[in-house]
């Protein structure tokens, strides 16, 4: 029994690895959002910078650990072998929790998942205890306070990091307008007073509490003058500020990075109890079992666990190393934080989020009140504020997501109300902090226009119930993981412990793979380019390969449906309806995108190719929901066994989906090339195959009007296919016709052949028609 129990600290070690790579990656979006989203520095420099925090903030830490050890259960009450059972299903739950949040690119809590799977463990195991002891109850054993703490502070970050961050953003931006350039003369070396001591302040209150040479004495005499060092460092940073904006610096940058940093390194030095906490106290508590003889596990009680531990500072060490490699190389770390700056981003871009019932009644009824303050707003009042926030005076750089002043406050504004949180004792979480501040300031900065507040919303309210999933799924998914392994024993533990290291590396390998296919920076090219023109044919090229995916997409799953229908396979049909279910998205996500793209080329050529791209769309459309339309029919139709397809009428039809196959590869050579001469071929290929379609469906018809046979059903079903299977070619031949409009257009320097404006009439239809 003692190896298994080594086992298991040397698992939860190797579990503490990967909460350590998984924790950065959700946490990231604490203090990279307002760097990158304003495009302060390089990526590079950013990530430098956020590195150098955290590892200090890491090897500086105490690395206390009370809220692992004591401050959820009684350990007195609880045996060795009960803490070990807990802190294993805590750390299998957490990482398999925090990756899924991370892969779907939403900010979770590490502090809210640690406390509820303790929480969901401990009550799970405290029942099987009060079941074999009844003089014991659930507050002998568990501590509900702390939870109730940590449920408040959710109410407390969502509700007081949005109000302020609205309020604060439109105040400072009544003060220096989108054109925050103006007027900075006298105005810069306040504002970056302000910052540089409100970041002071929350490295002092929040970063350097836990701090190895912060001694109490330290800490008491920080206190006691807290005052005076604020105002020293007002008066310091000021001049200094000025001073630098008289050099030419740009002082917004360096209010930006230092934020990062102070918010990297308070990150680090006070969230690592969150990710190697719970190792360590399993470490500590097999070193004291051990030390006392071992005996049974079920008997020794883990009160060694009640006093305070510092860690050794090579774990801090080795803790810090591991962040900072995962904060450098995660490639989940950059989606949660799109997905921040997605939702704040002061233009228009890729949406991640659909509209919602609630989202629609939220803008509605703020649509209304904005509205009642216009009309009761004098007219010289709306006039001032409509110049100071003219949102097409807006600065970014290099394409950012919004300008430096938003991401100075968004920095400035989640330090200071993190500072004032943990002077009141409030725990409040920094994800909440600075994701909900970032929504604020976003809401104030008007970048949640009409056409994006439906989606954004959607969004927001989708990270917040996920805050609250995170809870609910912490403690259940612990109680759960922690009942088998005190029911199975140590058989059991080995068993949950195999079955999440192959859930973790099956999840990382698939879901690398999704990133992969989904990369897609020539849709932010465009967006980025200040050049039509150079925007006109990036668009182009961006279509045309859409348009590829599309088809090689539409042409295997035709010949999956086809396969299926012919050998009666349903899974195979169910597997191409979902496929297709999905790509119905993808095509929306495509057109809403493309929609965006065309405001970014010259007004004539968008209105011009406007009609061109939505036929094309809607070609794709349609194509789509032939193809669902063969699958659902056919699927009903084997799901319910009725009598398969006689071998007769699939050769004969055999020969044409082949042809089908090979119009579909025809087609995605021409996309983004259409030749004249290989088009009027395409163009008696399709003829060709459509008049043999509708031959192969009026014998069929024949058969069907004669009732003699007894597949009647399948025969029906059979049509339905032929006829479907006319429309894609049809619709194959639009795009054509609509991807030549696009990709010859008077923008580029080839000269339309007069071929593509042949007009069409009702007896000689043309080519690409």
């Amino acid at each position: 029994m003692e190896y298994v129990f080594i086992g298991i600290v040397i698992f939860l070690f190797v579990l503490a690895v990967f909460d350590l790579t998984v924790g950065v990656s959700n946490d990231a979006v604490n203090f990279l959002n307002s760097a990158i989203g304003s495009r302060a520095a390089s990526f590079k420099t950013v990530i430098i910078i956020a590195a150098v925090g955290i590892f200090l903030g890491a090897v500086m830490s105490n690395g206390m650990m009370d809220i692992a050890r004591n401050g959820i259960f009684r350990p007195e009450q609880l045996s060795f072998f009960d803490v070990m059972c807990i802190f294993t299903a805590v750390m299998v739950t957490d990482i398999i929790l925090l990756d899924i949040f991370n892969s779907l690119g939403m900010p979770t809590s590490t502090t809210v998942s640690m406390v509820f799977e303790l929480l969901g463990a401990t009550f799970a195991v405290a029942l099987f205890k009060i079941a074999g002891n009844p003089e014991l109850s659930l507050g002998h054993l568990l501590n509900t306070e702390k939870a109730f703490e940590v449920i408040l502070g959710i109410f407390l970050s969502v509700a007081i990091a949005f109000f302020f961050g609205t309020l604060v953003q439109y105040l400072s931006r009544l003060w220096f307008s989108f054109d925050y350039k103006k007027g900075l003369s006298w105005k810069i070396g306040i504002f970056g007073g302000i910052a540089t001591t409100a970041i002071v302040y929350f490295l002092i209150l929040k970063g350097a509490k836990g701090l190895t040479f912060m001694t109490p004495e330290v800490k008491g005499w920080i206190s006691d003058n807290t005052g005076i060092l604020m105002g020293v460092c007002f008066v310091v940073s000021t001049l200094v500020m000025q001073c630098l904006h008289f050099l030419k610096v740009n002082v917004f940058k360096i209010i930006v990075l230092f934020g990062t940093f102070a918010l990297a390194m308070a990150f680090a030095g006070n969230d690592l109890v969150n990710f190697i906490g719970v190792p360590l106290t399993g470490f500590a508590s097999w070193q004291d079992y051990v030390a006392h003889g071992g005996g049974s596990p079920d008997a020794f009680l883990m009160t060694s666990l009640t006093g305070a531990a510092s860690t050794p500072v090579y774990f801090l060490i080795g803790a810090g190393v591991i962040m900072v490699v995962a904060l450098a190389t995660s490639r989940k770390a950059q989606k949660v934080v799109e997905t921040s700056v997605n939702l704040s981003r002061q233009d228009s871009g890729e949406e991640m989020f659909g509209s919602s019932k609630l989202a629609r009644r939220i803008v509605g009824w703020a649509l209304a009140v904005s509205g009642w303050i216009v009309s009761h707003t004098p007219e010289g009042v709306r006039r001032w504020v409509g110049r100071r926030l003219d949102t097409n005076r807006a600065i970014l750089y290099n394409g950012a997501a919004f300008d430096l002043v938003r991401g100075s406050i968004n920095l400035v504004l989640a330090g200071m109300l993190i500072a004032l949180g943990t002077s009141l004792k409030l725990p409040l979480s920094t994800t909440y902090v600075t994701f909900m501040v970032a929504m604020g300031t976003s809401l104030a900065d008007r970048a949640w226009g009409r056409e994006s507040a439906v989606f954004r919303i959607t969004g927001v309210i989708s990270v917040i119930g996920g805050w609250f999933i995170t809870a609910g799924a912490a403690f259940i998914g612990a109680a759960l993981i922690v009942s088998i392994m005190h029911v199975g024993g140590a058989t059991a533990i080995v068993v949950v412990a195999v079955v999440a290291v192959v859930i973790l590396l099956h999840s990382n390998l698939r879901r690398r793979k999704e990133e992969t296919a989904s990369e897609n920076t020539l849709f932010q090219s465009i967006l980025a380019s200040g050049d039509k023109r150079k925007a006109w044919n990036l668009l182009k090229l961006y279509l045309a390969e859409n348009q590829k995916l599309f088809l090689e997409f539409a042409m295997e799953t035709q010949k999956n449906i086809i396969s299926g229908f012919f050998s009666d396979n349903s899974r195979q049909l169910d597997k191409a309806i979902v496929g297709m279910r999905k790509q119905k998205d993808v095509l929306k996500s495509n057109r809403r995108k493309s929609t965006l793209c065309l405001r970014h080329v010259e007004p004539d050529v968008a209105i011009e190719m406007n009609t061109w791209f939505h036929t094309a769309s809607n070609c794709q459309m349609g194509i789509l929901y032939n193809l669902l339309r063969i699958a659902e029919v056919c699927h009903e139709h084997v799901d319910n066994h009725f009598r398969p397809l006689p071998k007769g009428y699939a050769e004969l039809a055999i020969p044409l989906c082949e042809e089908t196959t090979g119009l579909f590869h025809t087609t995605i050579g021409l996309l983004g090339n259409p030749e004249p001469s290989r088009v009027i071929g395409l163009r008696s290929s399709c003829d060709n195959l459509k008049n043999r379609l509708s031959l192969l469906c009026r014998r069929v018809y024949g058969e069907i009007r004669q009732g003699e046979s007894q597949d009647m059903g399948v025969l029906y079903v059979y049509v339905n296919m032929l006829q479907e299977m006319q429309e894609i070619v049809s619709s194959l031949r639009k795009l054509l016709r609509a991807d030549a409009k696009l990709m010859l257009s008077p923008e580029t320097p080839i000269r339309i052949p007069t071929i593509f404006n042949r007009p069409v009439d009702s007896d000689e239809e043309y080519a690409f028609s």
